[in-house]
């Protein structure tokens, strides 16, 4: 009978400990500590960096579909001229097609042409249509073989 009695003196001793420190546990283990939330904070940090540079990636490829558009509209001109003249011009004056051979506020690129490629050079800050690009580029369109090429990751 005697160990009984040790056991319920033992479970009335923890009673009265637990009713004088009532959700003592459940108090500390409530919120975050700093260090947990500074990770978090680095981890979202990070994650938005590769975000944010992944998508400013995406915008300006898709930029690039107005370099594509007239590229191809000054093959097919060129593909015209040469049925006409025999030969590819190196003139882009001689083409059937508007393009700016400068840096315009209405356009992203600025194109050139030679007797075998059409070539776009993405407008640099403060130039050419807004947003300017930070890195120069561009985007080559070959005439007689309608391969595209110019700065990797672009075309």
């Amino acid at each position: 009978m005697k160990p009984f009695l040790d056991i319920k003196r033992k479970v009335g001793i923890i009673k009265e400990i637990y009713i004088i420190m009532p959700n003592q546990g459940a108090k500390a283990k409530k919120g975050f500590t700093l260090l947990e939330l500074i990770v978090v904070i680095i981890i979202i940090g990070i994650l938005a960096t590769l975000g944010f540079t992944q998508y400013t990636k995406v915008i300006e490829r898709g930029r690039t579909a107005e370099a594509k558009a007239l590229l191809g509209q000054m093959r097919t001109a060129q593909e015209a001229y040469k049925l006409e003249n025999g030969a590819y011009t190196a003139t882009i004056g001689n083409l059937s097609v508007e393009v700016p051979t400068a840096c315009v506020a209405t356009h992203y690129f600025s194109y050139s042409t030679d007797a075998t490629t059409g070539t776009a050079t993405r407008c640099g800050t403060g130039t050419g249509k807004t947003p300017g690009s930070a890195t120069a580029y561009t985007i080559t369109l070959n005439y007689a073989t309608g391969v595209w090429g110019g700065t990797a990751g672009y075309y």
